[in-house]
This record gives C-alpha cells, sequence and structure tokens, in this order.
C-alpha cells in the first residue's frame, strides 16, 4: 500500500474516534441538573408545554451547566417528548402519575391533582443536586451557583410560605419513599398540591440561614433560604413598574398569578406588562412557526370577509317604510332585537377564542381587531345598522390598550388611576352606542322591506323608491 493510501487511513480513523468521542461526550450525563415536570388533564396542557420549551431553550442559551431534565407523565403525546429530546435537547423521565390522596379536602382545587409528581425530583439519584422549576419561571441570567445549596432549598416570596416554582434538592432514594409514605399516611397538606406537601415536609425552612453561595465552589450541606432575587413575583413590579429587590442577584421571575393571565397568552400583555418579556424570551428561543400558518388563514378570511360585505352591502335608498301598525308581528320583532344584540356580542367574542392562546401579543390583538371589524361588517350589513356604534367597543378597546401599553409613567398606582379614569370617560360614549343601536334597530323594524305583511308582493313600487 503506497503513502496516500495509509494516509487516507490514518484521516479516516481519526475523523471515525473524534466522532465517538463527541456522541460519548453529548450523552455525557452532567452533575448537575434544571428540571421540570410535565403532565397532562388540564385545559392548559399546550400552553405549558409550549412555556416548557421556551424556559428549557432560555437555559440552554444561557450556557448552564447541567443537563435539561423534564418529568413527564406517561400521558405526555409521543410527539411533544420527541421535539423536546431531538430539538430541545431535553432528557425526559417518564414516570407514573402519583395518586394525590387529598383529593377530598374542601379546599382542593382540581387543577393540582397530579403536581405531586414534583416528588419524582428527589429520584433523580444520578445527579448532585437538581433545581426544580415551575415552567412560568423567565431566567435573567445563569443561576448555576443554586448546586452550591444544601439539601433542600427554597424562595420565601409569601412571608410565612416558601414557594414551589423553584427550588434546590439533592436527590436520595430514602427522601423520596419516605415521601411516598407520608402520602400514603395523609400528612397534613393545607392546599393538597405539592406546595402545601412540601411545607409540610419541610416545616423548619423558615428559621434556617440565608444560602450565599461559597466563594470556593464548595457544596452546602443542611437546608437554606435563597434569595427573594431567583423567585422575583412579577406582582412586585407591577406596583413600582421596576425590579427593586436588594436581596440576592435579580435572576428569575415567576408568574404565581391567576392562570388565565399566565404571560403566554397574547391577551395577558398589556395588561401585564411583563407578558411581553416572556414573549421576547419565545422570540429569541423558540419562534411562533407553529402558529403562524393559522394566523394566515384567519386574517385572509376576515379580509375575505369585510371584501364581500363591502360589495354586497345594499344600497339604503331602496328600503321604503310601512308606517302601519303590525302587532301581530311584535313577538317578531323582539327576537329581531335580542338577535342583532347577540350577534353584535358573538362579532366581538368569536375572534376572542379562535386566535391560538400562544401567539405573540402584537399578532393576537391585531387579528382580534381585525376579526371584530370583519363580523361586525356582517352584523351592520345584516341588520342595516350605522358603523360607528356598533364599533365604539372596539374603538374603545384599541384606546385602552394604548393606555395600558404607555411606557412612561412613574409607578404602577399612577397607571391603574389612568387606566380608570380612561374607563370612566369612556362608559358614557359606550352606553350612548347602545342606545343608538337600539334605536336603529327600531327604525328597521318599522321598513317594510325587511317584515313585509303576509301575502304581499315585497316588490317595491316606483313611486315609492325614493322615500
Amino acid at each position: 500500500m503506497d503513502g496516500g493510501g495509509r494516509l487516507w487511513i490514518l484521516v479516516t480513523l481519526l475523523l471515525t474516534l473524534a466522532a465517538a468521542a463527541a456522541a460519548a461526550a453529548s450523552t455525557t450525563r452532567r452533575r448537575h441538573a434544571y428540571a421540570a415536570m410535565m403532565y397532562m388533564g388540564t385545559p392548559r396542557d399546550y400552553e405549558f408545554y409550549v412555556a416548557m420549551r421556551v424556559m428549557m431553550r432560555s437555559l440552554a442559551k444561557l450556557n448552564v451547566d447541567a443537563d435539561l431534565v423534564v418529568i413527564a407523565s406517561v400521558d405526555v403525546p409521543v410527539r411533544w417528548v420527541q421535539t423536546l429530546q431531538e430539538e430541545d435537547g431535553v432528557r425526559v423521565v417518564t414516570v407514573e402519575n402519583l395518586k394525590n390522596p387529598y383529593e377530598n379536602q374542601d379546599n382542593f382545587n382540581t387543577r393540582f391533582k397530579l403536581t405531586l409528581n414534583k416528588l419524582y425530583a428527589w429520584s433523580l439519584v444520578s445527579y448532585d443536586r437538581v433545581v426544580m422549576l415551575d415552567s412560568d419561571n423567565i431566567f435573567l441570567q445563569r443561576t448555576d451557583e443554586l448546586f452550591q445549596c444544601g439539601q433542600f432549598c427554597a424562595v420565601f416570596i409569601n412571608p410565612c410560605i416558601f414557594h414551589t416554582g423553584l427550588f434546590v434538592l439533592q436527590p436520595s432514594m430514602d427522601v423520596f419513599k419516605n415521601m411516598l409514605h407520608e402520602l400514603e399516611i395523609g400528612r397534613e397538606n393545607p392546599d393538597g398540591a405539592d406546595q402545601g406537601f412540601l411545607a409540610s415536609y419541610f416545616p423548619d425552612l423558615l428559621d434556617q440561614q440565608m444560602f450565599h453561595p461559597p466563594i470556593n465552589g464548595t457544596k452546602l450541606d443542611g437546608t437554606y433560604r435563597l434569595p427573594l432575587g431567583y423567585q422575583m413575583d412579577a406582582s412586585y413590579y407591577y406596583l413600582k413598574l421596576r425590579w427593586s429587590i436588594p436581596c440576592g442577584p435579580n435572576s428569575v421571575i415567576t408568574f404565581p398569578s391567576a392562570p388565565w393571565l399566565k404571560p403566554w397568552y397574547w391577551w395577558s400583555w398589556p395588561v401585564l406588562p411583563l407578558g411581553l418579556s416572556w414573549h421576547e424570551q419565545r422570540r429569541k428561543n423558540l419562534g411562533y412557526g407553529s402558529e403562524v400558518p393559522v394566523l394566515l388563514i384567519q386574517a385572509i378570511m376576515y379580509a375575505g370577509i369585510i371584501a364581500v360585505t363591502r360589495l354586497a352591502r345594499p344600497s339604503l335608498s331602496k328600503l321604503c317604510y310601512n308606517r302601519r301598525p303590525e302587532k301581530s308581528i311584535m313577538i317578531l320583532h323582539a327576537m329581531l332585537k335580542v338577535a342583532a344584540m347577540w350577534s353584535i356580542l358573538a362579532a366581538y367574542t368569536v375572534p376572542f377564542f379562535l386566535i391560538p392562546r400562544t401567539v405573540h401579543p402584537l399578532l393576537g390583538w391585531s387579528l382580534y381587531v381585525l376579526g371584530v371589524a370583519s363580523l361586525s361588517s356582517i352584523v351592520i350589513n345584516v341588520f342595516l345598522l350605522p358603523p360607528l356604534p356598533v364599533l365604539t367597543v372596539l374603538l374603545g378597546i384599541l384606546g385602552s390598550l394604548v393606555v395600558m401599553a404607555f411606557p412612561w409613567y412613574s409607578d404602577g398606582v399612577v397607571r391603574a388611576l389612568v387606566v380608570f379614569a380612561y374607563a370612566f370617560c369612556c362608559a358614557p360614549m359606550v352606553w350612548a352606542s347602545l342606545i343608538k343601536v337600539s334605536s336603529s334597530l327600531q327604525n328597521l323594524l318599522e321598513r317594510e322591506a325587511f317584515f313585509p305583511r303576509l301575502g304581499e308582493s315585497t316588490q317595491v313600487p316606483e313611486f315609492n323608491k325614493l322615500y
């Protein structure tokens, strides 16, 4: 064999070894992990799945020195699991749902039924430390120093009860089995969820020292309180419209708010200013490719409706009036008024529910305005209503969005007062528009072209067309 052949074999061998080393490195588990759980059975499963992906990708973009783990129940769709593994680089651990023994408590909320799956974090014994997370966290910077904390560490965003949206733990099968035993014997749990169980399991955490990461990188033993900067409640921001948390690094924002005001919903902004921060994270890390086709289809449909209704709009000059009383159709008149009012209500509500929930707020609100305008055009044409009174509420909504999105308020109190003043000023105009719509309907009912007499021809006499 000549020298060229030997060189080719050597190069091939080196490339093969490099590829094998890279593959081995990619499958090697780190000593630490950021973990979150995912389960099915709520009306918002898909939204939490999207939120999970955004959070995991934001952690990966911060180059954290830890594995990304999702504890997924067995009923999570296979395609979701594959997406997490193949596209997001997440390790998925499949588990059986833990039975919640607190379902019969008076204060039990069914949306927390499977949150006890979070206890599986203690079974991840291949890791030295695990930071357990809820999916409604926004990471502003790396928090790898948390892996130096002790056996259990959490943040008190409530003065007396720590929050389980982020906590540090040392995995242990002994602790995990003991927790399962405590579930079986019915340990006290104030809320029937993971929050109440862990607060009962670690009752003395409030009396422990504050965590400060050792400079030399060593791990601590015991339990510690984490500084508030690791779980900055979004409600603190809304009071002053800025962060002012002196204890600990301002690293993580959490949203323990009402379920329908989570930051990933398009309507959460500008109602809650921080909603745009979450969507900025999604735009940078995940994008909106899955929702864009639906948005385009809806936009084209709404634009088509507006075009058709404009072309098909009847000429009002061809309508004639019947001034003779029609007592026999009074019930039909009342039904027509109800139908018109319900149609206007539907024009404002149907587009809201058709828009994908997790799109960017700017796209969501734009599509909502277009949808309301298009469906309102149908109502205006069918019932021959004046456009401005029907669209007054839409104009009021647009004004409220501008008022809430105004970026130069001094604090949240001023912002709330301005929004209240705007609503107070708009209320009379909305009421006047409703009266105008009702008056227009009453005029419509007197038009012979809409309700002709039974047995009479609907053809409009030539001499009456210009009345």
